[in-house]
């Protein structure tokens, strides 16, 4: 004979213990039908007492809803992909779902398909997919339409729901705060080709110069990293007139300023610059990074409330959801030596 420490405790124990139908106990386990309170009460003292856990994916098998989300990235190296997978988690959580991560290193239409096949046999109730870089296999990329998608940060992969910071607003906040501190010209220190986020704010900064008619310099080119601004600050300090720098995130930003102080040259004295993403230690380098903001927090909810809508209501959404950046100023930008001078 089995003893009843070698097996889970069933749903029959608990009705026997509770002096119940085994229906009884599924209504209050399920939160369906209607139950006296007493005996609500009677069948939740008898699950306490035998520690009885309900399936939790049968349950989900019933009611047609595992309450979970799966998300695919590429890379957790970035700061701002950690901070964008944070905010999806946390809203996520909110609403009462778990999130299963799922990451790839290449950004073919197969790799994904692959991804969200797996993600679907872990049994999640919709998806959501961060991409920031030009996939692999350019315009034949195609994405599987079985569960409701969000596309976040891309502009690569149009027919379905998007979410991503108002780029364009970001790197003109930053590139104008620079001009009416009066710098003749703002550098560029750019993303990398591959990343459609660096594109549309390295196409920001080129268009706020032409319609201020000022010159528009070379942009140089990065990784995001801190070491990426530092080198490439080289050829920018090579410019005498180089008095100002818009850079496509904070860290290539820190590396630049780190760069332009090991050469002599000060900042903001010398050299404005200006980041973007607002990343935790923007606010704590000497001198603290002027920047704009992203809020990733405000992605995530977006994110999730749209999906869960999708999810609720079995609808297709194909629109996309800017979120608006700001400019939060602190101590590396300032007017020109020339302009401060003469002020």
């Amino acid at each position: 004979m089995t003893s009843r420490r070698n097996r889970a405790v069933s749903m029959a124990d608990v009705a026997a213990r509770a002096g119940v139908s085994t229906q009884t106990v599924s209504r209050v386990t399920n939160g369906v039908g209607a139950v006296a309170p007493a005996t609500r009460e009677r069948v939740l003292s008898a699950m306490r007492s035998l520690g009885y856990r309900p399936n939790a994916a049968a349950r989900a098998l019933k009611r047609g809803s595992f309450r979970s989300i799966g998300v695919v990235m590429f890379d957790l190296t970035k700061t701002g992909n950690v901070a964008t997978l944070a905010a999806i988690s946390d809203a996520a959580t909110a609403l009462g779902y778990t999130v299963t991560l799922v990451t790839e290193r290449s950004r073919t239409s197969a790799s994904v398909s692959s991804a969200f096949t797996r993600l679907q046999e872990m049994a999640v109730d919709g998806l959501v997919l961060v991409i920031d870089s030009i996939p692999d296999d350019g315009p034949s990329y195609r994405l599987p339409r079985t569960l409701p998608l969000v596309v976040l940060d891309s502009t690569v992969v149009p027919g379905h729901a998007r979410i991503d910071t108002n780029q364009t607003e970001g790197a003109r906040l930053g590139v104008e705060h620079l001009i009416e501190l009066g710098h003749a010209t703002v550098h560029h220190l750019a993303g990398p080709l591959t990343s459609s986020i660096a594109r549309q704010r390295e196409a920001s900064w080129h268009q706020v110069l032409l319609s201020h008619n000022l010159q528009v310099p070379p942009a140089v080119y990065g990784d995001w990293t801190s070491l990426s601004g530092y080198r490439g600050a080289a050829s920018l300090l090579e410019d005498p007139g180089c008095t100002a720098v818009f850079c496509a995130n904070d860290e290539m930003a820190i590396g630049l300023m780190h760069a332009a102080q090991d050469a002599g040259r000060s900042v903001p004295g010398d050299l404005s610059v200006v980041g973007f993403d607002d990343i935790p230690l923007a606010g704590d380098v000497t001198p603290p990074l002027t920047t704009v903001h992203q809020d990733f927090t405000e992605m995530g909810r977006a994110c999730i409330t749209r999906l869960a809508t999708m999810i609720a209501t079995d609808e297709s959404d194909t629109a996309t959801q800017l979120i608006p950046t700001s400019l939060v100023v602190r101590a590396s930008t300032a007017p020109p030596r020339s302009t401060a001078r003469t002020s």
